[in-house]
Formats: C-alpha cells, sequence, structure tokens
C-alpha cells in the first residue's frame, strides 16, 4: 500500500471515528436513521477492499478493456468515456424495464446516446445479453410502418425518440414505405439496422 493510499485509509477511519464518537455525544430518539457507514457495502467492511473498488471504478478503460452494457452496473457504465453518471444511470433503467440492448443499436435507443458518443464507446462494449426476449415472428409484436405513431416505432430495438419522430417525418413527406428496407432512406437508420427490423415490420 502506498503513502497516499495509507493516508486515505487513515482519513477514512479518523472520519468514522468522529462520527460514532458524536453520535454517541448526542441524544438520539428511537427513530433516528441509523448511522451512515463510510464503508461500501460490498467491501465486508475491509477499508482495504472498499480502497481497491474505488481505484478500479476510477480508473480509465484500458485499450483491450470492455464494458458488458447488458450486465453492467451504473458505476461501471459510469467509467465510459465522456459519460457521466446520469447517462449510465439512465442506461441501467432502460435496460431494467424493456430488456438486455444485445447491440451498439440496442443501445441508441436510450435517451441522450447519440452516434458521438456511440462512436466514442465503441472500441470499449461488449453485450452479452439476448435483445430477442420478445418474439419477432409473431404478428402481435410488429408495427406497421406506414400507419404507426411515433410511441410504436420508439419501442422498436435500435430506434428510439430521434428516430421515430424523423421516421414519420419522412414517411409524411415522400410517401409510404414499400418495403422495410426502405426504412434505410431515413436520415439517421443504416441498411443494417433495416434488415434487422425487418422481421418487426409489417408493410400494408
Amino acid at each position: 500500500m502506498t503513502a497516499k493510499e495509507r493516508r486515505s485509509l487513515a482519513l477514512l477511519i479518523g472520519l468514522a471515528a468522529v462520527g460514532h464518537l458524536v453520535r454517541s455525544l448526542v441524544d438520539v430518539g428511537p427513530d433516528a436513521p441509523p448511522a451512515i457507514s463510510l464503508l461500501d457495502s460490498t467491501s465486508d467492511g475491509n477499508p482495504g477492499a472498499h480502497l481497491d473498488s474505488i481505484r478500479r471504478l476510477a480508473a480509465p478503460l484500458g485499450p483491450e478493456e470492455r464494458i458488458d452494457v447488458d450486465r453492467a452496473s451504473a458505476e461501471e457504465l459510469a467509467r465510459l468515456p465522456g459519460i457521466g453518471p446520469a447517462i449510465a444511470r439512465r442506461i441501467v433503467a432502460d435496460r431494467q424495464s424493456r430488456g438486455a440492448f444485445g447491440s451498439i443499436e440496442g443501445l441508441d435507443r436510450v435517451p441522450g446516446v447519440g452516434p458521438v458518443a456511440l462512436a466514442r464507446w465503441r472500441p470499449h462494449l461488449l453485450f452479452t445479453g439476448n435483445p430477442a426476449d420478445t418474439p419477432l415472428s409473431s404478428e402481435a409484436g410488429q408495427v406497421d410502418l406506414n400507419t404507426a405513431g411515433v410511441d410504436e416505432l420508439d419501442a422498436l430495438p435500435g430506434i428510439g425518440g430521434a428516430r421515430a419522430r424523423a421516421i414519420v417525418a419522412f414517411r409524411d413527406s415522400a410517401g409510404p414505405f414499400r418495403d422495410g428496407i426502405g426504412l434505410s432512406q431515413v436520415p439517421g437508420i443504416s441498411r443494417a439496422l433495416a434488415r434487422q427490423l425487418a422481421p418487426r415490420l409489417l408493410i400494408r
């Protein structure tokens, strides 16, 4: 352990001791909130393990290091360059409510995540989840590309609100789509994404 780490550990222990001393001097009632622990709940009270956790989460990603977006915590995701804690929490919340992303196109459905951020994160991303939790072949799960509104299109994997609005605007100006691949004519939608969505689309 380096001198800097020893000083940090001593500071943590000192703060904990002061907190307990102050608490023992103050008359607290039975309804008072529990004391706040300065140690990570995953460290089992081991200050050294807590410092290791802090160092790991604060360290920049190595060139070959990958983060599994389908499983990582918000703290782990916050290590991605330029992401920030708010977007990291938003990614986790989206994954918990809508299921795994499965690909970088799926991650694009999260509000606030755009092409610039995805290009920056791409070398560090890993996806081990299966986005096909909803059956793709059943007509009940399909969306009519020529009549669907923004909300229905937004629910498609890899679309998101901005692309859903772009699809509706394109359809209003250019007319109905003839096939699913025509979706790639919409700015921001690649041919690969259009092919991926084909099983979910109806053309009437």
